[in-house]
């Protein structure tokens, strides 16, 4: 598509901007009075009372995999409950016990943290083009004159093996593609255990999911690591704007330092405590497609801060681009038929790639377009 060919004007990185000692941030920045960090109220008058005591004192939950594969079926089942109503109540949780080693996470901060911190002329090497995000990149979406986001990111493909291309992985630091192959590999083996987890809780067979993402050797997996940069007025932007993520589940690796990622519960933003060692688990919009609304994906958000830079990997775990996705028949009865109709994630994806991130714009325009016909 030639309007996702090429960036509409000048790309600037955020980090340069930060580092160059500036007072106050371009207007490009600044955010509306609705959507600064400091307003951390929705408008939502029906909730407000209701979940105005979320902000200072609620964590998403934690679940311990542990349970999940103990051979003491209620242990089993309790860890299943909580991870279900964590699904249904927040669409976010976080995972320990999750079998991917700690020195590896840890490894895999640093080595991306050393990356991020190289001349600007080395890291403009992997200069990334809207056609696939692939590279280093500093915005979503091909609009020109559009609010932009305090964060620069690297974007890479990791499943299925088709796509994967070390080539345009960084060969600085030395170790960094080998640790991406081991951590990708590790995170994705993740991904496949929480989709079975989520596939019996929803009454279907443990490989529903996996099988509806292609299988595990074609499922999607794209890695993208995020740097939020120090800035000098934190109150009046974002690291990224609100929004829910378009595929199927994020395994975010949080910075272990800087809190910043923020999830909308009822009417408030929620900052997330991140649990040491542990992975943020959230619900994409294709889960929501496929269980039919039972599981929704949630809008989050991230804020900066003037001291310290952040840095965080999110691995997309996603359907195979070109397989149809729509509602599991099993979960469509006449009380509750099908909200969406098919479409493939490619299909799907287009619109964050051409628009940016727009909260739940998308995946509710399909609810209303499918509920007409």
């Amino acid at each position: 598509m030639l309007s996702c060919q090429a960036w509409p004007e000048p790309v600037v990185r955020v980090q340069a901007l930060a580092e160059s000692g500036l007072s106050s941030i371009p207007s490009r920045y600044i955010k509306p009075l609705s959507q600064r960090p400091s307003n951390n109220t929705l408008p939502s008058p029906q909730t407000h009372h209701q979940h105005a005591e979320y902000h200072d004192h609620a964590n998403i939950p934690v679940i311990d995999l542990e349970q999940l594969s103990s051979k003491n079926e209620s242990v089993r089942k309790e860890g299943l409950k909580k991870m279900a109503e964590a699904c249904s109540e927040w669409g976010f949780f976080q995972v320990v016990n999750h079998g991917v080693s700690h020195e590896l996470m840890k490894n895999s901060r640093e080595l991306w943290r050393e990356f991020f911190n190289q001349p600007l002329e080395v890291k403009e090497e992997h200069a990334n083009s809207p056609t696939t995000y692939e590279g280093y990149g500093s915005r979503l979406g091909v609009q020109k004159g559009a609010s932009l986001d305090w964060s620069d990111y690297f974007f890479l493909h990791y499943m299925p093996p088709s796509v994967r291309n070390q080539a345009k992985w960084p060969a600085f630091p030395s170790s960094l593609r080998k640790v991406i192959g081991e951590y990708g590999e590790g995170v994705v083996k993740l991904g496949g255990r929480i989709l079975e987890m989520i596939s019996i809780n929803l009454g279907l067979k443990e490989d529903f999911m996996i099988n509806a993402f292609g299988g595990e050797s074609e499922v999607g997996a794209c890695l993208r690591v995020n740097f939020y940069p120090k800035c000098p007025q934190p109150d009046l932007t974002l690291g990224l704007s609100p929004h829910s993520d378009p595929g199927g589940m994020t395994i975010l690796l949080p910075d272990d330092f800087v809190s910043g990622l923020q999830v909308r519960k009822g009417d408030q933003w929620i900052t997330v405590k991140p649990v040491p060692n542990a992975f943020i688990i959230n619900i994409g919009d294709q889960i929501q497609v496929l269980s039919n609304a039972i599981y929704k994906s949630v809008e989050h958000r991230v804020i900066v801060n003037s001291n310290q830079d952040r840095v965080s990997l999110a691995m997309f775990y996603n359907p195979r681009s070109d397989l149809l996705i729509q509602p599991a028949k099993e979960l469509v009865t006449e009380e509750r038929p099908a909200l969406y109709s098919p479409m493939t994630y490619d299909e799907y994806r287009l619109y964050i790639r051409l628009n940016g991130t727009c909260g739940k714009a998308q995946v509710e325009s399909l609810t209303s377009k499918s509920s007409l016909q």
